[in-house]
């Protein structure tokens, strides 16, 4: 049970207590046995499935059926497609009797040309689905003053983008997200943007609690051993974070040598 971790830094969502800070997407593998890989590989315990695969009742989905079969794995549908909060509650529910799970992924992006989440739409969505019991993890703008909106209607977590939807720049919102974690009250979990484990380790190292990924690792060369290179990232990442990373200045010796060099006697 994820429940019963001996993990004293665990992340806690929902009330669900998880030790990896790693959450994978499902999207764009190239088969079902190398996304399996990927997520062995990445020690994920909460993955994002597209609410077309959540339906139990379909065992021909070759994708939905082996997350479904790890006991270990929370399934976390999205609302991706939905350009509107109606839209966005409409499949939140529908996604939630069909594979059971509480959790769902507000994404609300209306234009297919840029994919950036409608802030106001996202909050309507979230506002909703927080009130009736859903574990709310909203996709959003990199924008401190809808963070903290989303905190206060009952967000388990808010998670803004580190750049554009599979572009690959990166943290491109760093200040940003400086200041959406100095005030956040719940976990920050950058989604989207991420090209390799270096800027997932810079994640956690700015004090995000988590990393969602899914293009950099779908569409690598090894998508299992890449899965693999952002888990260890993300730990790295963490430890940094909490044994206090120093802080920048002027130039300054770590072994002073000024006594010896004045010469007495």
């Amino acid at each position: 049970m994820l429940n019963d971790i001996d993990n004293h830094d665990a992340l806690v969502l929902g009330g669900q207590a998880f030790a990896s800070r790693l959450l994978l997407g499902t999207g764009k593998f190239a088969d079902a046995s190398v996304m399996m890989r990927a997520v062995q590989a990445a020690g994920t315990q909460l993955v994002t499935v597209a609410l077309r695969r959540c339906d139990r009742d379909r065992p021909h989905d070759a994708l939905l059926e082996p997350l479904l079969s790890r006991k270990d794995l929370v399934l976390m549908p999205n609302t991706s497609g939905a350009r509107t909060a109606a839209e966005a509650v409409r499949a939140a529910y529908i996604a939630r009797d069909l594979c059971g799970s509480r959790f769902v992924k507000v994404e609300i992006h209306p234009n297919p040309h840029h994919l950036m989440p409608d802030a106001i739409e996202t909050y309507e969505a979230a506002r909703q689905l927080a009130r009736d019991g859903f574990v709310v993890m909203p996709y959003m703008p990199a924008d401190p003053v809808l963070a903290k909106r989303l905190e206060e209607v009952g967000c388990a977590s808010v998670m803004p983008l580190g750049s554009a939807i599979g572009s690959g720049q990166g943290l491109a919102t760093a200040e940003l997200l400086r200041l959406i974690i100095r005030d956040a009250r719940i976990p920050v979990i950058v989604d989207a943007g991420l090209r390799s484990p270096a800027q997932a380790a810079a994640a956690l190292e700015l004090g995000c609690a988590a990393v969602l990924v899914n293009t950099a690792i779908a569409v690598a060369g090894d998508p299992p051993a890449m899965a693999e290179a952002f888990a260890q990232a993300v730990q790295a990442g963490r430890k940094a974070f909490r044994a206090g990373i120093m802080t920048t200045g002027e130039a300054s010796a770590t072994s002073p040598l000024t006594a010896f060099l004045r010469h007495e006697g």
